[in-house]
């Protein structure tokens, strides 16, 4: 289905991400990468030429990245805290009588086009990852890591998601968070600790906000749609 082939990359670390820039080379510090000359030498194992630059020079702000949001935290932090604040997981079909019967409200965070295509009747869109915005040295080197895997629509996190959300539901709203795939917070024997999603990140950062009543779609809206429940498209 159309509505889900697009890819990104929003769940990779940091560290991670920095790593596929070939450009940056060497530690991070707090508030910088610290670049490190590379010395060339020539096949007769003479230095291209001498370079008297002081050894561990740091270029500042190459790709300065800002303190870890909430969403970067650890995926087991999360995770407690969504068991703690008894955040359940409910199948599309449960999903659909909440819906019906009990007022609850379906939060697709997933971006604006995929939305657009397919989601469940009187669902509301609040994307918790947009495409990149910002020319920043940081933001040119994530799109670089992005594109080095083909990726040229690569995403952030939203950094209005809970303004956005806090617009449309109050904080006693009964909410039901979905995205593509869903993830869990199951633990099998593979993923002891389930498998993180943009809805469970969406979870985690409305429980954190004070939402009291947050469910999450387990299997996301690709079983949703597999179920062939109701759903509408804006194009």
């Amino acid at each position: 289905m159309a509505a889900f082939t697009s890819v990104s990359l929003q769940y990779s670390s940091t560290s991670s991400l920095q790593s596929l820039v070939p450009s940056l080379e060497g530690t991070r510090e707090p508030n910088s990468w610290g670049v490190r000359e590379r010395s060339c030498k020539t096949t007769t194992g003479q230095r291209l030429h001498s370079q008297k630059i002081a050894r561990g020079l740091t270029i500042q702000s190459a790709a300065t990245k800002t303190a870890k949001t909430p969403a970067e935290e650890d995926w087991k932090i999360k995770r407690e805290l969504l068991l703690q604040k008894r955040v359940r997981s409910v199948d599309a079909k449960e999903a659909f009588r909440l819906q019906k019967e009990n007022n609850f409200v379906i939060l697709d965070v997933r971006p604006e086009a995929e939305f657009k295509e397919a989601h469940p009747p009187d669902a509301i869109n609040v994307q918790i990852y947009r495409l990149i915005k910002e020319w920043t040295a940081w933001d040119i080197a994530r799109r670089a890591a992005f594109a080095f895997f083909g990726i040229f629509a690569g995403t952030e996190e939203n950094p209005e998601f809970i303004q956005s959300v806090e617009a449309k539901l109050n904080k006693n709203a009964k909410i039901i968070v979905a995205c593509s795939s869903g993830g869990t917070m199951k633990p099998t024997q593979n993923l002891p600790e389930g498998q993180q999603s943009r809805s469970l990140i969406a979870a985690y950062l409305l429980v954190l906000n004070g939402y009291t009543n947050v469910f999450h779609l387990e299997g996301g809206l690709y079983s949703w749609f597999k179920e062939d429940l109701p759903s509408v498209s804006e194009e």
